[in-house]
This record gives structure tokens, C-alpha cells and sequence, in this order.
């Protein structure tokens, strides 16, 4: 199972920052997007450092094990009080691959992607929502690429459930040459001082003529100051019999 691949329906960030704006907040940790609009003439630039994952899967001769490490990014600006422009780049990547007969390394670069994200107000204090339209191009390096572009549309819904407790999902609809798949990311989102703050999400992935992917994932988030956050996650996957771990480090600003 590939995992940040899981790009449908993520889900919204924990409870973020003391944010520079009260309707801000970052979209990561976490597989999907938060309901935070970036607010007009500000930039925030969300970069990992770097995710890891690791998978071995059986095959005829034994066991394949495939270690990546890449170091996504994304750069989210407003362009109204409820309206944000996205771009997204895979970044820089390496694998490795390991089986009983040889060991394959290769590096190169990953896709680009541009999104726009939009508020939806509920005319409610405790809950709020918005929707994501994203393509994804596929200009990666060979090994490194989707192959052929994603089209994706998303919506989060977030509830505050009180001062330290928040719950949220995240769907996503996606199509790539011609084929479907849809994802759903419930998350619980926990604040746990005034600067520290987690998140714990279950992420169910189904791809058309594919099994279904699943997986748990967990993480901190350290709020260095308003405009700056740290943060730290980890994952497991859930379908097969074979080993799927996941995680990272990060860091985003908001300039």
C-alpha cells in the first residue's frame, strides 16, 4: 500500500496554532486538509523533513522491502477571506529496494499539483466546512510520478466538540485515467496545552478493481509561535499481512 498516496479524502489538521488569524490553521500533519483559509497577502509554506515509509510485501521468490524518503511541500495563499490558491510539489525522493536475488536504489523528482480550497459557512459557532478541487500532474521522474494526472474533489467538516476536543472527516472523490477511488479520513483532533496539540486518524482508501486500503495514524504538533509550527507523525497500514509503517517530521510558517 503506498502510503501518502492515500491523497483521497484526508482529512483535517488537529487543532493547529494560536493562529495569526482566528480562521487559519494549517493543513498539516495528517492526510487531508483543514477547513483554515489562508487569510489575503499571506503565504504559508508547509514542508516535510522528510516522511519515511516502509513496506515489505511477499512475493514468488520471498520478501520485497521498499524504503522511501521524500520531502513534500505545499504553498497555500489567500485570494478572498474564504477562497485559497494551493501548490503542491512531491519534492525530492529515494527508494530503495530490497529482495533475496538484489538491492535497487534510484532518486529523482514528484509530481506537481494546484488546488483551490473554499470556506463554506455554516452559519455555526461549532462546526465548519469547506471543499478542495485539485489536479495533480503527473511531471515526476520515472519511478517517481503517478503515471497519468489525478483529478480530486474534497470536502472537510469539522465540530468542536469543546475547548480541548475536536472531530472531523474528510471525503475525497478521485479519478485517474478513467478509474475511481474514494477516501474517508475521521479524525480526532486534541488540544493538550497552549502550545501542544495532537491528532488521531483512521484513513479507508478504495480504489475501483483494487482491495481496500486502510490505515492508523497519529501525531503531535508543537506550535513554536503564531506563525510557525512544528510537528511529528506516525502511521501503520492495516490491509495485507505484511509490514506498512509510516511517518515524519515537519515544519510550516506562515509569512
Amino acid at each position: 500500500m503506498k502510503i501518502w498516496q492515500t491523497t483521497a479524502f484526508g482529512l483535517a489538521l488537529a487543532y493547529s496554532m494560536p493562529s495569526f488569524a482566528t480562521e487559519f490553521s494549517f493543513d498539516r500533519p495528517g492526510t487531508g486538509f483543514g477547513t483554515g483559509i489562508t487569510p489575503v497577502g499571506h503565504v504559508a509554506w508547509e514542508q516535510s523533513l522528510p516522511t519515511v515509509s516502509y513496506n515489505k510485501a511477499s512475493t514468488d521468490n520471498g520478501f520485497e522491502k521498499t524504503t522511501t524518503i521524500q520531502g513534500d511541500m505545499l504553498f497555500r495563499t489567500g485570494l478572498a477571506k474564504d477562497l485559497e490558491l494551493q501548490v503542491g510539489w512531491d519534492g525530492p525522493a529515494w527508494t530503495q529496494i530490497k529482495n533475496p536475488t538484489q538491492k535497487v536504489e534510484d532518486h529523482g523528482l514528484g509530481d506537481v499539483s494546484v488546488a483551490v480550497k473554499k470556506a463554506v459557512d455554516l452559519q455555526d459557532d461549532q462546526m465548519s466546512m469547506a471543499l478542495l478541487a485539485k489536479a495533480t500532474f503527473a511531471t515526476g521522474n520515472q519511478n517517481f510520478t503517478a503515471d497519468h494526472n489525478i483529478y480530486t474533489v474534497g470536502s472537510t467538516v469539522d465540530y468542536q466538540q469543546n475547548d480541548l476536543i475536536s472531530t472531523s472527516i474528510s471525503m475525497f472523490y478521485e479519478v485517474q485515467h478513467g478509474d475511481w477511488s474514494v477516501t474517508a479520513v475521521p479524525t480526532i483532533n486534541y488540544k493538550l496545552s497552549d502550545k501542544w496539540s495532537g491528532y488521531s486518524e483512521f484513513v479507508y482508501r478504495k480504489k475501483e478493481s483494487q482491495s481496500d486500503q486502510t490505515s492508523l495514524a497519529t501525531g503531535l504538533i508543537y506550535a513554536l509561535n503564531a506563525r510557525t509550527q512544528l510537528d511529528a507523525s506516525v502511521g501503520v497500514g492495516l490491509a495485507g499481512d505484511t509490514p506498512d509503517y509510516f511517518g515524519g517530521l515537519g515544519v510550516a510558517f506562515l509569512f
